[in-house]
């Protein structure tokens, strides 16, 4: 079987086409990371500062109802 130059550089620029659009895609692909990247570490951030601001509640409940307790223990032996 004989393959002509044309028919060499008609393959040739066809795989060529493909790889640029692979390449193009790849390129894409990248850049949607990048941009994922960025919106986890964003989200991250977020999210550490919610926990942070969130933690003195549960202190807070505690406190209350240890000053409860002891609103009632002095109310008890007040009598």
């Amino acid at each position: 079987m004989y393959i002509s130059s044309a028919q060499m550089y008609t393959e040739l620029r066809g795989l060529s086409d493909g790889v640029t659009r692979v390449e193009t895609k790849l390129d894409g692909i990248a850049q949607g990371l990048t941009d994922l990247g960025k919106d986890v570490a964003d989200h991250e951030t977020r999210i550490r500062t919610l926990e942070r601001a969130r933690w003195p509640l549960p202190t807070i409940g505690a406190l209350a109802g240890v000053a409860g307790a002891a609103t009632g223990v002095i109310a008890l032996f007040a009598r």
